[in-house]
């Protein structure tokens, strides 16, 4: 009879942590496989059991006065209800859980580790399982850890054939960082270069090395000329190690602001991280272009001073390189004035969003410095396509507009969307903003949102605000600065568009900023 109850526990238990695995590997997913992160991410959310084990040790406790089968058949059907209960990230999220060959590796043998972890403990005393229960993200991360060394022989069987591969194809590479900024930068320079030869980019956010391998083993053509890598920065270092696979014979360095604040903890720190890619882009005789603003840092200004020669300086003071001497924001899109090399230029995108006036003038000096024809390059810019989720704006129902701004989260650009409203503003419409806020601002979090919330007010007629409890400066920053205006909360994004549906009215405007990932915004409630 135990056996029978005890297998029954265990076929239990299994099917419940099979289900709860999912969950803490959807984050780790999205934490690109980071332990340490993964850890945080719990700590910080406290996404830990705690529903069921109060059931476990509310039974345990029983187990003296109830017959075994009937406590063996409560703890089952609690582990099973739980298994059903929990989301399954694999259908039910935003950036759906994904079993790659690399998630497979580690969730099975994740799961058989659980199993061996209850295994001892299948008593008739249903306490003792409250330990399995909390050890499965435990499991997971340690079948992460065992992974490794055949997960590093096969990333390095991947990177090893992207090496050969750009060995042989010798395409001119262009390496575009950043704290915001970069996707953009890309998206227009690699269409200018699109113009003139083949060129291939690294699609979306993908600026990892393992992400820019894939790209090359599997996109690049061999009459591939231009190569243009977005290269993300988790910490000192890391464009260093993007920069080995893809060397770069030019670059462009975007901006040093507060996004990804809390991984750096100094903007001096976010800096020399940045400048890693001007390092290695001059090691090799190639060319840098940058925003002025990013020289305003002891780290940068040393490499600058060092260089000047293999610099372009973009920016809006006389003595730069490029100067920019206005940005103006139309309906059809924006006019940029510049000045380069003594001629005054027009350049022309139909893009929205006046932060996008430095980076057309960034994608103008790069391409004009590998050797395009200014006139070419105003050609390509006035036919370049607007930027998926980066101020993209669409038409709406009714008269309306939909901006979309979704893969914001920087105060620069949430500010220039917001700036945005009155100009795109249609007659008797109103303008109607849904976000969650921005992440990952550090300290800076509640002052950045206050002077968001401030700007809000004056060109928002309704907030929507997501997981408001996030941002409440921002919340109390609107309803001072616009004490008429609404501004209501939601849970979830979700939430926040299925009031705009059955809200919405004719010539409305909305604005998506930052539709946060689910490790910001869908913690799971264990």
């Amino acid at each position: 009879m135990n056996f029978i109850l005890n297998l029954l526990f265990l076929a239990t238990f299994l099917a419940f942590a099979a289900k709860r695995l999912m969950i803490y590997l959807h984050a780790l997913q999205q934490d690109d496989y980071n332990n340490e992160r993964l850890f945080a991410w719990i700590k910080r959310h406290k996404v830990f059991d705690t529903k069921l084990s109060l059931g476990l040790a509310a039974l345990g406790v029983l187990v003296w006065i109830l017959p075994a089968f009937l406590t063996v058949l409560v703890a089952s059907g609690g582990l099973l209800y739980t298994a059903y209960a929990d989301i399954d990230p694999r259908t039910r999220s935003k950036k759906k859980l994904v079993l790659t060959a690399r998630a497979k590796r580690i969730y099975f043998p994740a799961l058989a580790l659980c199993g061996l972890s209850a295994l001892p403990l299948l008593t008739l005393n249903p306490l003792f399982l409250i330990l399995p229960v909390q050890a499965v993200p435990l499991m997971l991360v340690l079948s992460n850890i065992l992974n490794q060394p055949y997960e590093k022989a096969v990333q390095k069987k991947f990177y090893d054939e992207a090496v050969a591969k750009l060995q042989e194809v010798k395409p001119k590479i262009i390496g575009i960082t950043g704290s915001y900024g970069k996707t953009s930068v890309k998206h227009i320079l690699g269409h200018i270069l699109k113009a003139a030869a083949p060129t291939l980019i690294t699609p979306g956010s993908v600026n990892t090395v393992m992400g820019i391998t894939r790209i090359i083993r599997e996109q690049m053509e061999p009459n591939t000329k231009y190569f243009v890598v977005e290269m993300g920065a988790y910490g000192p270092g890391s464009i260093t190690r993007l920069c080995a696979l893809t060397p770069p014979d030019a670059a462009i360095i975007i901006a040093i602001g507060q996004a990804h604040y809390e991984r750096f903890k100094t903007l001096d720190t976010v800096a020399a991280a940045k400048y890693e890619l001007a390092q290695d882009t001059l090691s090799r005789g190639g060319h840098v272009t940058v925003h002025a603003q990013t020289l305003e840092f002891a780290a940068s200004r040393k490499i600058y001073e060092a260089h000047k020669d293999h610099f372009t300086v973009v920016g809006e003071a006389a003595a730069s390189d490029l100067v920019i001497s206005s940005v103006t924001q139309t309906k059809d899109g924006l006019i940029v004035e510049i000045t380069w090399k003594g001629q005054d230029c027009t350049l022309k995108a139909p893009l929205y969003g006046v932060q996008h006036g430095g980076n057309i003038a960034l994608a103008f000096a790069c391409a004009a410095e590998l050797g395009l024809a200014p006139e070419d390059i105003i050609i390509a810019l006035s036919r370049c396509p607007q930027i998926t989720h980066r101020l993209e704006v669409k038409p709406y129902p009714e008269d309306g507009l939909l901006i979309d701004d979704a893969f914001n989260s920087n105060p620069k650009g949430f500010a220039a969307a917001l700036e945005l409203l009155p100009v795109l503003k249609r007659e008797g419409g109103r303008t109607i903003l849904i976000t969650p806020g921005m992440v990952e601002l550090g300290e800076a979090h509640d002052a950045e949102h206050t002077k968001i919330g401030e700007l809000a007010a004056k060109t928002c007629t309704i907030v929507l605000a997501v997981a408001a409890e996030r941002i409440p400066t921002f919340v109390s920053a609107y309803r001072a600065g616009a004490p008429e205006g609404q501004i209501l909360t939601f849970a979830h994004f979700k939430d926040a568009e299925a009031w705009l549906g059955a809200n919405r009215k004719p010539g409305d405007v909305v604005l998506i900023e930052n539709d946060l990932p689910d490790l910001y915004e869908r913690i799971p409630q264990l």
